[in-house]
């Protein structure tokens, strides 16, 4: 079961651009067209042959809440996002959650992956440790029993071993190069400024040839071994002197340029979408931090053959959302309702 707990987080986050519940209404190929009606009592929405009720959601968004407000304290609620209300944007984010996890039991039916004995039972014992940690109040605002809370951890579960399946035959061999880390310095002569409302404003050709003698200026004297750091500090316009990345991960020249430096090498000068860099590699090879970021690459990977799969799957799936319920489902603001240890517990067992 070792991994499960990074499984899980992946599998929840995946695929967000995917959002099985948001063609309500509309009519577009491979999207069968969407209704409202015809629900059963407390039920929030069908995907295929699945659907989820009221208590169901509530576990999760009231969970998804109550950590909010551990860590940023309850007035968090009434932070100004713009267009929605941060209470709003949860709301979506444990919507689309809990409809992923609902949508892999389907493509574990198509896969035939089931839960052994042992993942029963591990089942069976989280949701009694979780339902015992509720109060009256809790179990009666989000309407949930022992029941409710073991569908929830066996779809949860069942969700791990579908992304397993899937992406079992998924290990690529990634070389060192290709996972390689850097560390660089650098002198940044910007080539453009700011606005007053964020909008950046290329300068003028005649500004952008001063910022390149200057720029031309600190490169002789970094290459005549002048301190870097001094020089960092007399003429860089980022607020920023050190970066460590992998390939992929910055300005493709700035990139190509710091990846071809030796350690201590220092780069020509090289023109970006910021303005003129000068760049000094600090290290360019760290073993620890290379093999960490394979492991990254590799999950990446995994995590794009998965969506691949689940783009597929979900393509022609039949979607309905009950937005009257939908819309009438609020947070609960109790003092006696602090449950926020559901996905804790699960991760206790299936880590």
């Amino acid at each position: 079961m070792r991994g499960r707990k990074r499984v899980a987080v992946i599998i929840l986050v995946i695929c967000m651009a995917v959002s099985l519940l948001s063609a309500c209404g509309k009519n577009r190929d491979g999207v069968n067209i969407v209704l409202t009606t015809g629900f059963n009592k407390d039920e929030v929405f069908r995907i295929g042959s699945i659907s989820c009720t009221l208590p169901e959601i509530m576990v999760y968004l009231t969970n998804i809440q109550n950590q909010y407000e551990r860590i940023y304290g309850a007035g968090i609620w009434e932070a100004n996002l713009g267009d929605v209300t941060l209470e709003e944007n949860v709301k979506d984010i444990a919507l689309a959650q809990i409809a992923q996890i609902k949508t892999m039991n389907l493509m574990a039916e198509q896969y035939d992956v089931t839960l052994s004995e042992e993942e029963e039972s591990q089942v069976k014992n989280a949701a009694k440790d979780y339902y015992a940690s509720l109060n009256e109040t809790e179990i009666e605002t989000m309407g949930v029993d022992e029941d409710t809370i073991k569908g929830l951890y066996k779809e949860y579960a069942l969700a791990g071993k579908v992304y397993q399946y899937i992406i079992k035959d998924i290990n690529p061999e990634i070389s060192d190069d290709e996972a390689r880390t850097i560390t660089v310095q650098h002198i940044l002569l910007k080539t453009y400024a700011m606005d007053g409302t964020g909008k950046k404003i290329e300068y003028t050709q005649k500004a952008k040839e001063e910022a390149f003698d200057t720029a031309y200026e600190a490169w002789e004297k970094a290459v005549a071994g002048e301190d870097f750091d001094e020089l960092i500090r007399r003429y860089s316009e980022d607020s920023k002197s050190t970066y460590s990345f992998g390939k992929g991960e910055m300005d493709p020249a700035f990139e190509e340029a710091a990846f071809n430096l030796g350690t201590d090498e220092i780069s020509d000068i090289v023109t970006t979408e910021s303005g003129y860099q000068i760049i000094k590699c600090i290290s360019a090879f760290n073993k620890e931090e290379t093999d960490s970021n394979k492991v990254k690459i590799i999950e990446q990977r995994k995590a794009e053959v998965f969506g691949q799969e689940y783009n597929a799957f979900v393509e022609n799936l039949t979607r309905k959302l009950n937005e009257e319920l939908w819309e009438s489902v609020h947070f609960i603001h109790d003092e006696s309702v602090a449950t926020l240890s559901f996905f804790e517990v699960y991760n206790e067992y299936f880590e």
